[in-house]
């Protein structure tokens, strides 16, 4: 079940697996731990609902790619089981999204290969105006009401209490009620900048101050007034929800675990939209840094200070990582040494990193040593991670035997990277086995990378066996891949569409998508669109953009920015951004800013740019600084060039080149040198 918080996703499960599988088990594990404990007896017998709420909490962190494989292996294992999930869409999109294979880290590939085969079910945020009219509402006391006091159909986050939460949090009154603020900001920014471990009261504790007035902080008794912010914090409102809510024991006792808190989801989704262009006070940082429930939470928020260009922060969070033994946050800070002028304490540290022989570590100091130059001594870096397993330096050491003449040495080190886990190996085999004929071996392969979450090789498998006239064996190929265009090309439209429902129907509305391109290609929009139609209610993001194309070639300003406005409430705001963009290029000025900015509010740092590439290009500095520090506070890495070109212009190359090394302090002024 795929939705924003507090739109029905856990009552619309609860519903359908009470009618239809109201006489099964139900099993509901309360952290990563406890559903390894559980998979490990082999705990989960036929029969079996496994029900993963807020399956982001399963899926990301320390042990995710751990839960992913061992569920992965249980579905192998016959049932009948149903493993129930419920997911944000930004989650769904990060825990699914291919990796640039240049410039990203493929952070989660057994997550990814899991959820491929799973096909989301959209819960909407608000209900369609059809359905409240339905007379079941209104002739239920608390629908009426909550439709009654509901904006936009919204009426299952009334229902949960959400809008009431916030409100309770904006308008913090009482004795008590800045204090309580306090603490919940310090959770929200924790929890959106990062920190995926339950709060430790000793962080929001130590955080809470740089969040209050001088007046706040001078005014209250110091001894009780943390003790009072949580309550405030931990009160229901309307005896439902509560900001701060405590977690249960693991180990199935009374009571719950001390000192911890988990932030409420529809705060924290709220946070994510209403925050994101602020950057948290010193105090929030030190907090970090001192009380970070684990070495991923401090280098998560180390990444997160780093992208804000706060790069003193980032190298103090790192220090803290590092001292626990993490080899990869000893790297990212010698980048940072690098950065800041101090070649012999980055030379120190990346030796310490050489030293400790960290396969991953290894690598990426490889590619900075490339990045600087030292191609020679990238290459023994590579081999020496290849060495350890590493499965993109065994990649790396494939090609170069490849480029050498040693297919066969080639062909055995991608085998090696494939069975470490890397897809681009993969792919290389795929080609290895094509080229040299083997279509059997290829096509083994491919269906391997599409068990590890990578379809687009059966793709391409299918598409050689329809150019080789084995059309049979290319619909076989597209079955388990996403495409009905072997039938479409036969002249059989009718069967196309049938196919590509079903294959919608499975989870792969690609299908559909693809069977519209062609359908466009020959030049039968209206047919093109009706399928386009069908893959973004199927739950494609690409069938959006589509339409917001063809609705903008054919005039529909409103519609186009309609379906776009659709797309970045999915999760995907550049949609926005693409629209505007074109409109630019079109010659169409009149409200390009203002759908610049709609996409910059979504969230899109590449409209943000361009408004700031707008405000350069009308001469106001002051609103392109103005928009440089809300990039750099939003995470926009690229933001230090601006700011230190506004600097240059200015008539201070000294500070330009102060603030490009060492960036800037928490409340946004130039760093002082570290």
């Amino acid at each position: 079940m795929r939705g924003e918080s507090c739109t029905g996703k856990t009552r619309t499960a609860f519903e359908a697996v009470q009618v239809h599988l109201s006489d099964w088990q139900l099993v509901f594990p309360k952290n990563a731990k406890g559903l390894l404990t559980l998979l490990d007896a082999d705990a989960l017998v036929p029969r079996t609902v496994l029900w993963l709420n807020e399956t982001q909490n399963f899926l990301i962190g320390t042990d995710g790619e751990e839960v992913a494989a061992a569920l992965h292996s249980r579905l192998e294992v016959p049932g009948p089981v149903v493993v129930l999930c419920t997911l944000w869409p930004e989650y769904h999109r990060t825990l699914t999204a291919t990796p640039d294979p240049a410039t990203d880290t493929d952070a989660h590939p057994l997550a990814r290969a899991l959820l491929s085969q799973a096909k989301p079910v959209d819960v909407p945020a608000s209900f369609a105006p059809a359905a409240l009219k339905d007379l079941r509402v209104s002739s239920d006391r608390s629908l009426a009401t909550a439709l009654s006091t509901s904006t936009g159909g919204r009426i299952t986050q009334t229902l949960a209490a959400g809008p009431q939460l916030v409100d309770h949090y904006q308008q913090a009154t009482g004795p008590h009620g800045p204090y309580g603020h306090a603490v919940v900001t310090a959770a929200m920014d924790a929890r959106r900048l990062g920190h995926t471990s339950l709060l430790p009261a000793a962080l929001l504790k130590a955080a809470a101050p740089g969040y209050l007035t001088e007046q706040q902080r001078a005014t209250d008794n110091g001894d009780t007034w943390f003790s009072h912010a949580l309550d405030y914090a931990r009160e229901k409102v309307r005896g439902v929800a509560a900001a701060l809510e405590p977690v249960a024991n693991p180990d199935g006792t009374m009571g719950a675990l001390p000192d911890v808190y988990r932030l409420s989801d529809y705060l924290e989704h709220y946070a994510r939209t209403n925050r994101r262009y602020t950057c948290p006070p010193e105090s929030f940082w030190t907090a970090i840094r001192d009380a970070a429930a684990s070495t991923a939470d401090l280098n998560a928020l180390a990444e997160a200070a780093s992208s804000r260009l706060r790069y003193r922060i980032a190298a103090d969070l790192y220090q803290s990582a590092a001292g626990s033994g993490d080899t990869s946050a000893l790297l990212e800070l010698a980048r940072l040494r690098w950065q800041a002028g101090d070649t012999a304490g980055a030379e120190r540290l990346e030796q310490r990193v050489a030293d400790a022989g960290d396969p991953d570590a290894l690598f990426k100091l490889a590619w900075q040593r490339k990045q600087a130059g030292d191609v020679a001594g990238a290459k023994l870096l590579v081999q020496r991670a290849a060495g350890a397993g590493q499965p993109d330096a065994l990649r790396e050491v494939a090609r170069l035997c490849e480029e050498a003449g040693d297919v066969a040495g080639a062909e055995r080190l991608y085998r090696e990277a494939a069975d470490a886990g890397s897809i681009y190996a993969l792919q290389e085999l795929v080609r290895l086995r094509c080229k040299a004929g083997d279509t059997e071996g290829a096509e083994r392969f491919a269906r391997q990378a599409a068990d590890a979450g990578d379809l687009s090789l059966l793709g391409e498998l299918a598409r050689w066996r329809e150019e080789a006239g084995d059309l049979e064996g290319a619909e076989r190929a597209f079955a388990l891949f996403r495409s009905a265009r072997p039938r479409e090309e036969a002249g059989d439209a009718e069967g196309a569409e049938r196919f590509a429902r079903r294959a919608a129907d499975a989870g792969a509305p690609d299908a559909l998508l693809e069977l519209a391109e062609g359908r466009e290609e020959a030049g039968d929009v209206a047919g093109a669109e009706r399928l386009y139609r069908e893959a973004a209610d199927a739950g494609s993001s690409d069938a959006l953009r589509y339409l917001v194309r063809l609705r903008e070639e054919a005039g529909d300003a409103e519609g186009a920015a309609r379906f776009a406005q659709r797309a970045a409430d999915f999760g995907d705001p550049d949609t926005l951004w693409e629209l505007a963009l074109a409109r630019e290029k079109a010659g169409g000025a009149e409200g390009v800013e203002r759908l610049y900015q709609r996409a910059a509010d979504s969230g899109s740092m590449y409209a943000l740019r361009e408004l700031v590439r707008l405000r350069a290009e009308a001469g106001d500095k002051e609103g392109v600084k103005r928009l440089c520090q809300r990039a750099a506070d939003f995470g926009d890495p690229t933001s230090i060039g601006w700011l230190t070109r506004l600097r240059d212009e200015a008539g201070d190359p000294e500070g330009a080149k102060r603030l490009w090394r060492f960036g800037l302090e928490a409340d946004g002024s130039p760093a002082r040198p570290w």
